[in-house]
């Protein structure tokens, strides 16, 4: 079983599905050096486990999903190059491989909309606000922040948001398609684990290979990426859930599938 090795971190598992909580709320979820750390050991620990199929992600309390990194971390970079080369959270959750739902339950501002960025599918409560704040203070975002944003919300709309820091309410950002759904806040992260137990249920690794070739569909010219989507496909249909779901089909029952 996947544990947290911080309290400013934890970690829930229920079957396939494991949820991992930004827990700093008094800090609006803020990530501190240590909690990048730790969500780089928990992103590599997630691929590593054949029983984790989905994640939850999602922040502590009501106010925040994340506000980005500490600010007051940030002058501890001794030099330009040191604070290029630190470990980004952001870097190692586009490392995973299984799909993740952010659940964002208030302000994602900043590395917290790059966070929820990089999730495969976004939640969000009525409450929250989304924000590519960085500019404000005299900075950009460096966690993928321009691309993501163009990709799903258009040119304009992104930058909209790169340019003013201005936050963006929920209905907005469901409008620019920022998220698929917009739910009570009460209600957000049970959707989520929901969510997540329906994709958990699926044949893993056709779960892992759809979310490779969405990633692929966004950064291949289109005849490389239909290649490269019938290479998946092949890799798929030859696997033991691939039988078990046409034998399932064809005995009109449930399948059930191993990951194999």
């Amino acid at each position: 079983m996947i544990t947290s090795g911080i309290d400013e971190v934890t970690v829930e598992s229920d079957g396939h599905v494991v949820t991992i909580t930004l827990n700093r709320p008094q800090k609006l979820n803020a990530v501190t050096p240590a909690m990048s750390k730790e969500l780089t050991r928990l992103a590599h620990a997630v691929n590593d486990d054949d029983s984790v199929r989905a994640v939850v992600l999602t922040g502590a309390g009501e106010r925040a999903f994340c506000a980005g990194s500490d600010i007051r971390t940030l002058d501890e970079y001794a030099t330009p190059w040191e604070f290029r080369n630190r470990v980004d959270y952001c870097d190692a959750l586009r490392e995973v491989r299984k799909p993740i739902i952010a659940a964002i339950n208030g302000y994602a501002f900043g590395g917290g909309v790059e966070t929820a960025m990089i999730c495969d599918i976004r939640l969000a409560s009525e409450n929250a606000q989304l924000a590519a704040a960085e500019i404000k203070l005299g900075w950009i975002g460096g966690g993928g922040m321009s691309a993501f944003l163009a990709h799903s919300a258009g040119a304009s709309n992104a930058a909209l948001m790169l340019l003013t820091g201005d936050p963006i309410d929920a209905a907005t950002a469901h409008h620019w398609g920022l998220v698929s759904e917009v739910h009570p806040q009460s209600e957000l992260l049970g959707r989520a684990r929901e969510l997540a137990q329906v994709i958990a249920s699926r044949p893993p690794i056709a779960a892992q290979t759809a979310k490779a070739n969405l990633r692929a569909a966004y950064t291949m010219p289109f005849d490389d990426a239909m290649r490269y989507e019938r290479d998946l496909q092949t890799i798929c249909f030859a696997t033991e859930d691939a039988a078990e779901g046409r034998a399932a089909f064809a005995e009109k029952r449930p399948a059930e599938f191993h990951g194999r």
